[in-house]
Order: C-alpha cells, then sequence, then structure tokens
C-alpha cells in the first residue's frame, strides 16, 4: 500500500512513470491520475506573481489560496514573488520559511525582499495588498496622502520592469484611489488591466439601501 502527499508530487512524478514502479490493482488508477496531473504541473508554462504586504495578515492569509493553486489554477505553476516594507523583512523571511515548509508542488521558487524594481521584474500578476493603514484620528486626505507616495513609486516600478501586459489587483484601501494611482504612474501598462477589490464598498452600500427600504 501506497500514501502519496499531493505536496511531494512533483519530486514522486519520475518514481511514478518508472517501469520498475509497481502498485497493487486497486492502485493503478490512482497512480494513472496522479501521473497525468503531476506531468501537466510539470510542463506547464510558470507565472510570476507578486505580493505585497506579504507579511501582513491579509498577505499572510492570501499566500496558501495562491500556492496552492485556488487562484490560478490546480496545474498552474507559478513564481512568487513578495514584498514587504523593511521593518517588516524578518517577519518576511518567516512566510518564506512556512511556505517552504509547505512543499507547495506548484511553486517553482520564492523571492522575498522589499525593493519594488527588483520584486516587479517581469511579473505577470500583482496583488498590492500592502499599504498605509488607517489610524485613530486620521482624516481620508491624510490616508490618501500616504498611499499616494506608496501607490506613485510602486506604479513606476511597475512600469519600468514588469511584464507588459501585467494584471494589478489593488486591495489597499482606499482601493480604487490607489488603483488610479498606480495606473497614472504605469502608462505603458493597459488602463483594463487594474482593477481594485471594492466588492466591501458594494455589499455595505447595498446593505443601507436594504435597511433604509425596509427589506433586510
Amino acid at each position: 500500500f501506497f500514501f502519496f502527499d499531493t505536496c511531494q508530487l512533483s519530486s514522486c512524478y519520475p518514481l511514478l512513470r518508472s517501469s520498475q514502479f509497481k502498485t497493487p490493482r486497486i492502485f493503478s488508477s490512482l497512480s494513472g491520475s496522479l501521473v497525468s496531473s503531476t506531468k501537466q504541473i510539470m510542463e506547464g508554462e510558470v507565472i510570476k506573481v507578486c505580493i505585497t504586504g506579504a507579511a501582513g495578515q491579509i498577505g499572510y492569509s492570501l499566500i496558501p489560496l495562491v500556492a496552492s493553486g485556488q487562484a490560478f489554477g490546480p496545474n498552474q505553476r507559478l513564481e512568487l514573488h513578495l514584498l514587504d516594507i523593511p521593518v517588516a523583512e524578518q517577519s518576511l523571511k518567516g512566510v518564506v520559511m512556512e511556505i517552504e515548509d509547505g512543499a507547495y508542488p506548484l511553486v517553482t521558487k520564492v523571492v522575498a525582499g522589499t525593493d519594488p524594481m527588483e520584486l516587479f521584474k517581469g511579473i505577470h500578476w500583482a496583488i498590492f495588498v500592502g499599504g498605509f493603514p488607517r489610524k485613530a484620528g486620521m482624516e481620508r486626505k491624510e490616508l490618501i496622502s500616504q498611499n499616494c507616495r506608496i501607490f506613485k513609486e510602486q506604479g513606476r516600478a511597475l512600469n519600468e520592469v514588469a511584464d507588459p501586459t501585467v494584471k494589478s489587483l489593488v486591495v489597499a484601501n482606499p482601493a480604487n484611489t490607489n488603483c488610479f494611482i498606480l495606473s497614472q504612474n504605469a502608462p505603458k501598462i493597459p488602463k483594463e488591466n487594474f482593477t481594485a477589490m471594492t466588492r466591501l464598498d458594494h455589499n455595505r452600500a447595498r446593505t443601507q439601501l436594504a435597511l433604509k427600504a425596509g427589506v433586510l
């Protein structure tokens, strides 16, 4: 009897396809499907995905979803680029170690650091989770001012070194404003390649309207 850890399929592939590898009949179809799916993973094109604010709570929760194939598909191999600010560098190293411990078969490489010019090189997808958080007593214009500096810098880096077809999703609030600033500083990249995750605002607006109308 053989137990296959799905996180180690890529290392099992040469063994599974070997004529010397014998399995009981009950496992023949299982081993065949494992070989087929693992071969697809190994032969697929590798995409580069960057997550900013990777050492934060949202980034930390998002990374396993991306690494396990729930974001880009179960056979899509990827190279993870993790960006955060210098004060979070030690925490970022811990995140990298946890990814290594997970032995995700889809992850071909992990690059981590604090310089967007390095982390954005050749990326195909960027998820902007990192941003300046709103603090007690801070007005919205102050929040926008702080994030404007961040997204100007990252937009320019994206424009200069990322793949020209890179797709960007902005999560950090105010997401729509940050997304606009990012796109304006990356003129080489098509505007339709930028989007902001404003579903929370959408849901809140719907709820308030429903409460006002008395239908909730």
